[in-house]
C-alpha cells in the first residue's frame, strides 16, 4: 500500500493534498511525506503518528518474532509443495524480506537440506537456485504432517495484540454527515440517525429491535460502511508454534480493492513505505452472521488434519463491526450465546483456548450489533440488557415515510405512481385489515406487480387487479381449524 493512499483513507490529508505534494515532489524531489509537511497540509507529528500505525518491515530475523527453525520449516514446505527455487520467490511467498530468507537458505544448504541447481538471471541480478535434497524432502514431509499451513509467515500473537491497540475503532469518529450519507438509500425516522451516531462512536454493543422488514439489517450494514479508516489484518498469527489464520478474503476488503478513484494509476509516483508484508491493509471489517451462527464459530476452530486453527468470527471482525442478525433464531439457545459475550462486553477482552491446553487473552475491540425482530425481554435478562448501552427501536414507518419508500421503489423500476395510490392503499387495504405498515411492503408489492406484468407480456404498470393480487401474496390467510363430526 502506498503512503498517500494510507494518509487519505485515514483522514490525515485529502486527495487534492496528495496531488499537490506529488507536483511539488516532481520539481523539488524529496519524500512524499516531506512534501506534504512542506505544504503545511500535515504536521510532522501527525505524519509520524500515521506511519506508526503501520507495522514496520522486519530488518533481521529477530524482528519477525519467529524462530529460525519455524521460518526454515515454512520455506522447506514451500519448496516441496510449490517447487520454488530462488530466494526472491520464497521471500515473496512468505512475505519476509529476501535479506532474511537468504541466510536461512544458506544455513539449510550447509546442513544438507538443499543443494544448488545453478544461477538464475545474469550479472548483478543473478541469484542461486536451490533444490531440496532427500534429507530436505524428508523434513518438509514431516513438517507438513505436523501442519499443512502454507502461506505468509505468521506474526507473533504479541505483535498482533499491539497492533489491535494501535488501531482501536474509537480512533475514528463517525461524523453525522457520513452516517447520513451511508443510510441515505433508506427512509428512516427523523431522529434515528441521531440515535445511531453516538452508538457507532462508542464502539460498545447496540441492539436494533423492531418488527420484521423495518430495515434493521440494512441499517447495521450502513453503520459498517460509515467507518472510513483502514486497519492492518495479519494473514496469520503464531503462538507456541501453533498457527491461527485470520485474514479471510471473503470478509476482509483490502484497501487496494476499494480504490476506485484512479489512485492505483497514480501509485507509481507515490512513495512506498517499508511495511511488513505479513499484514494486509483493509477497510475496517464488517462481519455478519445470522441464523447459521453456532457456539463453535465463536472459538478457535482446530483442524487435526491440517494441524492449524481458524480464527473465530469476532477476531475476524477485530477493530470493526460484528453484526449478529436475526438474533434469537439461531440453533443455539440465545441465552447460551449471550453468556458467551458477557466477559468480552464487560471487560473488553476475550479468552482463546488451544487444543494443547494453553489459554491466552486477546483484546475485544469490536462493535457488536444485535439485530432482532423478537421481543428483547424474551431474549435477554436485565443483567445482559444493562451490558448493551444502546437499545434502538426501529419501528414501522409513518404514512409519509411509507409513501416515500413507495415512490423510490417505483422510480427505481421506472413505474409511474398515481397520486392517489398510497391513500387508496391506506383506505382499501390497510384500514380493512389488522396489518401494520412495514418498510418492506412497497418493494414486495411492486415486485409482485412486475411479476404479473411480465406474465402478461406487458410493460410494468400499476393497476387495481395487480395491486389486489400482490396484496393477497403479502400475507397468509389464517386458517380456521377443521370441523369434526361428532358421532350420534
Amino acid at each position: 500500500m502506498f503512503l498517500g493512499e494510507i494518509l487519505i483513507a485515514n483522514g490525515f490529508v485529502s486527495r487534492k493534498d496528495v496531488d499537490a505534494a506529488l507536483a511539488r515532489q516532481r520539481t523539488s524531489g524529496g519524500a512524499l511525506g516531506d512534501n506534504l509537511v512542506a505544504l503545511g497540509v500535515i504536521t510532522e507529528d501527525k505524519l509520524k503518528r500515521a506511519l506508526a500505525l503501520a507495522p514496520a518491515e522486519p530488518r533481521e530475523l529477530k524482528d519477525t518474532g519467529l524462530s529460525d527453525r519455524f521460518l526454515l520449516n515454512l520455506l522447506l514446505k514451500f519448496m516441496y509443495v510449490k517447487a520454488l527455487e530462488t530466494p526472491t520467490q520464497l521471500a515473496d511467498a512468505v512475505k519476509i524480506p529476501v535479506g532474511i530468507v537468504d541466510p536461512l537458505l544458506r544455513f539449510a544448504r550447509e546442513n544438507g537440506f538443499l543443494h544448488v541447481l545453478g544461477a538464475s538471471g545474469g550479472g548483478m541480478l543473478a541469484s542461486l537456485r536451490y533444490e531440496l535434497t532427500d534429507q530436505g524432502r524428508k523434513r518438509a514431509v514431516e513438517q507438513l504432517e505436523r501442519s499443512q499451513y502454507l502461506g505468509p509467515a505468521p506474526v507473533p500473537v504479541a505483535a498482533y495484540i499491539a497492533q489491535i491497540e494501535r488501531q482501536h475503532i474509537t480512533n475514528e469518529r463517525v461524523a453525522r454527515e457520513d452516517l447520513a450519507a451511508k443510510l441515505a438509500h433508506l427512509v428512516l425516522a427523523p431522529n434515528l440517525i441521531d440515535e445511531l451516531g453516538p452508538a457507532a462512536n462508542s464502539a460498545r454493543a447496540m441492539l436494533l429491535y423492531g418488527p420484521p422488514g423495518s430495515g434493521k439489517t440494512s441499517i447495521a450494514e450502513g453503520l459498517g460502511r460509515s467507518f472510513k479508516g483502514l486497519v492492518y489484518v495479519p494473514y496469520a498469527i503464531e503462538i507456541d508454534g501453533q498457527v491461527i489464520t485470520i485474514f479471510d478474503p471473503t470478509l476482509h476488503v483490502p484497501a487496494d480493492a476499494t480504490n476506485g478513484d484512479g489512485g492505483a494509476q497514480r501509485g507509481a509516483s507515490l512513495l512506498r513505505e517499508a511495511i511488513d508484508g505479513r499484514w494486509v491493509l483493509c477497510r475496517r471489517p464488517t462481519v455478519m452472521s445470522g441464523g447459521e451462527l453456532r457456539m463453535e464459530m465463536l472459538d478457535l476452530r482446530y483442524s487435526p488434519e491440517a494441524g492449524l486453527y481458524e480464527a473465530p468470527l469476532q477476531i475476524k471482525a477485530m477493530n470493526g463491526i460484528f453484526i449478529i442478525d436475526d438474533f434469537g433464531r439461531q440453533l443455539v439457545n440465545p441465552r447460551d450465546l449471550l453468556n458467551r459475550w458477557i466477559v468480552p462486553l464487560e471487560k473488553r477482552f476475550d479468552f482463546m483456548h488451544l487444543h494443547t491446553g494453553r489459554k491466552f487473552l486477546i483484546p475485544f475491540d469490536v462493535l457488536i450489533v444485535f439485530s432482532t425482530n423478537l421481543a428483547p425481554e424474551d431474549l435477554m435478562d436485565d443483567a445482559f440488557l444493562r451490558r448493551i448501552p444502546y437499545k434502538i427501536h426501529v419501528g414501522t414507518p409513518a404514512v409519509e415515510e411509507y409513501a416515500e419508500i413507495f415512490r423510490r421503489v417505483c422510480d427505481a423500476n421506472q413505474i409511474q405512481v398515481p397520486a392517489d395510490l398510497v391513500p387508496a392503499l391506506m383506505r382499501d387495504y390497510y384500514a380493512k385489515s389488522t396489518e401494520s405498515l412495514a418498510s418492506y411492503h412497497p418493494k414486495f408489492l411492486i415486485d409482485r406487480v412486475i411479476d404479473g406484468c411480465r406474465f402478461r407480456g406487458a410493460k410494468p404498470a400499476l393497476d387495481d387487479k395487480l395491486i389486489a393480487a400482490a396484496w393477497r401474496n403479502l400475507f397468509v390467510e389464517k386458517q380456521q381449524p377443521p370441523r369434526t363430526n361428532k358421532p350420534i
